[in-house]
C-alpha cells in the first residue's frame, strides 16, 4: 500500500514514461549508448535513476538528464566511470534532496555547480583548459534549453535538432503535459510525429504548412526532428 501512494503522489515527471530507443530518438544519441547511460554495464552502475526496470523505461527527468549527458558527448567521448565520478561529486557538494537525485538538471548546475562539474570531470579525464571552455559552452547551450518550473525542476525540454547547436532554434518542445510527452511544435500542442508521417506519405511542406496555418521553417523543424536526414 506504502508503494502505491508513494507512486501516486510521485511528480508525474518522474513516471515512466519514454523506451529507452525513443529517448534516443528525440536526443539523437545511439540507443546503445542510452541504454549504457541508464542501465550500466560492465558491473559499473547507470549514470541515472530510473523509475522502471524489464524493461527499462524513461521519465520526463530522465530525458532531460541524458539531454545534458549528450552534450558532455558532443564535445568529448563520455567516460562512463568518470562522468559518474563527476556527477557523484556534483550531488554531494549540493543541500536540497530533489538536487542529489538528479544533479545533472539541478538548477544548481546552471551556477557554481557547473564548476564544480567541470572542475572534477576535466580533472579526470585531462581535458586542456580550451577544452574545459568549449565543453561548458555546450553544456551551458543544453541547460538554457531547459525550462524551469518556479522550484527550478524541469518542465520543458527543446531538444537539439541539428549538429550544430548554434543553429538550433527552440521551434520543437518536449512537454510532458502535452502528446503524451512526445515532441510537439512549439506554442501549439501539434505532434511533430503526426508532420512526418504526412510528409513521408508525399504531402509538401507548403502543403503542411497550410493545413495547420503554420509557418514553413516550423513545419521543416518538426520533421527535421522525426526525419534528421529528410530536412
Amino acid at each position: 500500500m506504502r508503494g502505491r501512494l508513494a507512486q501516486a503522489h510521485r511528480d508525474f515527471r518522474e513516471r515512466p514514461a519514454y523506451t529507452l530507443a525513443e529517448a534516443a530518438h528525440y536526443l539523437g544519441v545511439p540507443v546503445p549508448t542510452i541504454r549504457y547511460w541508464a542501465t550500466g554495464r560492465d558491473g559499473g552502475g547507470a549514470l541515472i535513476a530510473t523509475p522502471a526496470h524489464r524493461p527499462t523505461l524513461l521519465s520526463f527527468l530522465n530525458v532531460a538528464e541524458l539531454h545534458v549527458l549528450a552534450a558532455v558527448r558532443r564535445q568529448h567521448g563520455v567516460s562512463m566511470p568518470k562522468v559518474r565520478s563527476a556527477i557523484q561529486y556534483l550531488a554531494r557538494h549540493t543541500h536540497r534532496a530533489w538536487d542529489r537525485r538528479h544533479p545533472l538538471i539541478s538548477a544548481r548546475l546552471e551556477t557554481d555547480g557547473l564548476d564544480l562539474f567541470m572542475d572534477r570531470y576535466g580533472r579526470l579525464v585531462s581535458i586542456s583548459q580550451a577544452g574545459q571552455t568549449i565543453m561548458r559552452e555546450v553544456m551551458t547551450a543544453a541547460l538554457q534549453r531547459i525550462e524551469r518550473d518556479d522550484r527550478g525542476v524541469p518542465a520543458r525540454l527543446y531538444p537539439f535538432t541539428r549538429n550544430r547547436i548554434d543553429a538550433a532554434p527552440l521551434l520543437v518542445v518536449i512537454d510532458p503535459t502535452l502528446a503524451g510527452g512526445r515532441p510537439v511544435i512549439a506554442g501549439t500542442g501539434l505532434a511533430t510525429g503526426i508532420l512526418a508521417e504526412r510528409y513521408k506519405a508525399g504531402e509538401s511542406v507548403g502543403e503542411l504548412a497550410r493545413d495547420y496555418g503554420l509557418d514553413e521553417e516550423k513545419v521543416e523543424e518538426a520533421i527535421r526532428c522525426e526525419l534528421p536526414t529528410a530536412a
